[in-house]
């Protein structure tokens, strides 16, 4: 499956947010692979952040990482760099974009 998010990086943090993300930790993206995500990207436009993930089974996903220190540690680490924080808990596992065309 595909799921696609939408969040937003604060203006006056926008080179510290792409800073984190060239290094993001090998521990983190494994765990995330390990999690079922076979592929997650991020683009920016602006302030705006949109997040393409593919994975098996999103809920799962979110679910197996919710609660892995390296997680609750990135996610901390982003709530100071966002202006909308998405809920990555398995409460907010649907709060995914809705797909409205496709080629």
């Amino acid at each position: 499956m595909r799921v696609a998010l939408h969040t937003k990086v604060r203006a006056d943090r926008i080179s510290e947010y792409e800073a984190a993300h060239r290094h993001v930790p090998d521990e983190l993206t494994e765990a995330i692979r390990n999690a079922g995500a076979t592929s997650w990207t991020i683009w920016r436009s602006g302030t705006d952040l949109f997040h393409l993930i593919e994975c098996e089974d999103y809920t799962r996903l979110i679910g197996r990482l919710e609660h892995l220190p390296v997680n609750v540690a990135w996610q901390a680490r982003m709530a100071d760099l966002l202006d909308v924080v998405h809920d990555y808990s398995s409460d907010g596992a649907t709060a995914g974009m809705t797909a409205v065309w496709s080629l």
